[in-house]
């Protein structure tokens, strides 16, 4: 049985592993830093379909197919999916799972949703209810752009203080077994400090990123020299700066040294244009199942928190003249041992 550490905190006696994964992109995505580590790559925006939301529910039916066959795993033996995308009533996550019969709960934290699919997997797979869990999360710039800004016909021009939303999926296979280890799980509380462009999400979504850091940290009575890495799911250039400033002023602790960014380390800021940085739920999927995940099963990383960051903005929300609340979910990720 799970332990309580502290208010949303948890600790996994069964240490639920990570069976499979697969991390699918696009054209983009291949360019950058970690071009190497996709299943499969789209070189085309659309996919072959009609629309981008329907190239988004291919990006997650590739993930998960990719997925089920690195953990030598059929549709049929899995109990429970648990997915989220940024599309309007999380219709990717929905059209994709319609092929598979899966059992399908979906979930949306924003770009904290994989991190949340995660936790939840595991914690369902602790309470011995279910036997084997798929978590798969996605995004794609073009749909994303359409819903929460502008359509790209409109030829609008980002800021300088702009992400770009990754076409890319990530999906993993949870259950028992060998693999990378989800040790400890911890929900985050809605944080909101009243920022209000939508052009500057990492601002938005690093105070929430802190307030789950230092509280993980108290619960587990850990310090961040305890993990080889601390990684944020998309706080970009901006945001990764502001988190490190906050840990510094408000608790005396320098996690520059460990602390790293999905957003950063999918896209070449300097040679791409990526603003300051990746974001989408797919990017932190995709950094996860294609780089991290690899990395503890090989045994070159053995402890990693990653602190999955959302931005709970609407498409209508903004127009209204509200702030952007934020959360962060995480996970502690462990080497197999």
């Amino acid at each position: 049985m799970a332990i309580r550490l502290g208010r949303g905190t948890a600790e996994l006696a069964s240490r639920p592993a990570i069976l499979g994964q697969a991390a699918v992109g696009g054209q983009t995505e291949q360019e950058g830093p970690l071009g190497h580590v996709f299943a499969q790559v789209f070189a085309e925006a659309h996919l072959g379909e009609k629309c981008w939301e329907m190239a988004e529910t291919r990006l997650q039916q590739a993930s998960m197919s990719h997925a089920l066959e690195r953990a030598h795993c059929a549709p049929e033996g899995i109990d429970l999916h648990l997915g989220g995308d940024l599309l309007n009533q999380c219709s990717a996550t929905s059209f994709a799972l319609r092929e598979l019969g899966i059992p399908l709960a979906g979930i949306y934290s924003a770009c904290a949703s994989f991190a949340q699919a995660l936790a939840m997997g595991a914690l369902a797979l602790e309470s011995g209810a279910f036997g084997k869990v798929s978590a798969c999360a996605s995004s794609h710039f073009c749909a994303a752009e359409k819903q929460f800004r502008f359509p790209l016909e409109f030829g609008g021009q980002a800021p300088p203080t702009a992400q770009r939303t990754a076409t890319a999926a990530g999906a993993a296979i949870l259950g028992t077994g060998v693999g990378p280890r989800i040790s400890r799980v911890i929900f985050g509380k809605v944080t909101d400090l009243g920022v209000k462009n939508a052009n500057e999400m990492g601002a938005a979504m690093a105070p929430a990123a802190w307030d789950t850091l230092k509280r993980f940290l108290q619960d587990t009575e850990s310090k961040p020299g305890d993990f080889d890495m601390i990684l944020t799911g998309d706080l970009g250039g901006i945001g990764s700066a502001l988190l490190q400033e906050l840990a510094r002023t408000e608790a005396g602790l320098d996690i520059a040294s460990v602390h790293q960014d999905c957003g950063l380390l999918l896209y070449d800021t300097e040679e791409q244009d990526a603003g300051v940085g990746g974001s989408g739920v797919g990017c932190s999927a995709a950094v996860l199942c294609g780089e991290i995940f690899p990395k503890l099963q090989s045994g070159e990383l053995r402890r990693v928190l990653f602190l999955g960051t959302g931005a709970l903005l609407s498409a209508v929300s903004p127009l209204q003249g509200e702030s952007i609340p934020a959360v962060a979910h995480g996970v502690e990720l462990t080497a197999d041992s």
